[in-house]
């Protein structure tokens, strides 16, 4: 990496994985600040206006990837021991919850939120640190949530565990369901009909990172693209798409914006310049003579 570095980017390259680091050279008259990248841990839009306030006084582009709460919308009919498997990986297995674009919630109907259940994790990673335990655990024990818990819900402060935790129908008005979890907290949201989901994800008014949709319906896929608008969709998986070079990856409004990954990387990261070389030969016709002189030897 050291070799590449040293044969494709300036000396003067300077890169910062700390905020406050990142912020003073944005606020530095000297520094050139050619783009920022802000990866928010945990949907952090505060920290992003900080940044892009810093980053406009010196109109330096800014790339924002946020997360956001990501839902799932499982569908009736679907094999739902691959369904249960794949949330399960995209969640818990995801550092316990703990990534962008892992799932944030399931949203379901009432006659199948039955019959999804997780699988006991004998290997979890720990909370990050003891601050976001703190939160997780402020989120789980707010009174209008605790009386929900259907699976899990033990903690061990020492060693910063949480267990994989499903909550079932949780209020909207919570912290649980207002906040980007972060998480092995995973609320069970019952519907009507599946396709009610769509306005259920649409009413907050935020745009996820990512939404997933598992089911068989060739239509409720088209109605799913056509109606959520997140930064990237899966269907019958999910974060696999982080994945795929090809694609790009970044936000929508609270969740971001601007994307990068792959050949997109570079479509975002450089400034495409424009050159053209000319002759001294062929002048084009500059004046109304000239021009009515072309027209006339037309005609």
């Amino acid at each position: 990496m050291s070799t590449v570095r040293a044969k494709f980017f300036k000396s003067d390259l300077k890169q910062s994985s700390h905020f406050r680091l990142g912020r003073h050279l944005l606020l530095t008259p000297s520094a050139v600040i050619d783009y920022t990248l802000l990866t928010a841990s945990d949907g952090n839009r505060r920290i992003a206006r900080i940044v892009m306030a810093a980053a406009a006084k010196l109109l330096t582009p800014v790339v924002l990837e946020l997360g956001g709460k990501s839902p799932v919308i499982v569908d009736s009919g679907i094999n739902l021991q691959v369904a249960t498997r794949r949330i399960i990986a995209g969640k818990w297995g995801c550092n316990n919850g703990q990534a962008c674009i892992s799932p944030d919630y399931i949203i379901t109907t009432k006659d199948y939120a039955q019959q999804l259940n997780p699988l006991e994790s004998k290997d979890l990673s720990r909370i990050v640190n003891s601050n976001h335990f703190a939160r997780l655990v402020k989120l789980l024990d707010e009174d209008k949530v605790s009386s929900k818990i259907v699976y899990g819900g033990e903690r061990d402060e020492t060693n910063l565990k949480i267990a994989p935790t499903i909550l079932l129908d949780v209020p909207q008005d919570s912290l649980t369901m207002n906040e980007e979890i972060f998480g092995p907290l995973l609320p069970v949201i019952t519907i009507e009909k599946v396709e009610d989901s769509f306005d259920f994800i649409n009413s907050s008014g935020a745009k996820p990172l990512a939404a997933y949709l598992f089911t068989n319906n060739k239509k409720l896929k088209e109605r799913f693209v056509e109606k959520v608008s997140a930064g990237g969709l899966v269907i019958n998986d999910t974060t696999v798409h982080l994945a795929e070079p090809t694609l790009p990856f970044g936000g929508v409004g609270d969740s971001g914006m601007g994307a990068y990954h792959g050949k997109f990387s570079f479509d975002t990261f450089k400034h495409k310049k424009a050159v053209l070389y000319r002759s001294f030969a062929g002048d084009a016709p500059v004046t109304v003579g000239q021009i009515g002189k072309i027209l006339f030897i037309i005609h």
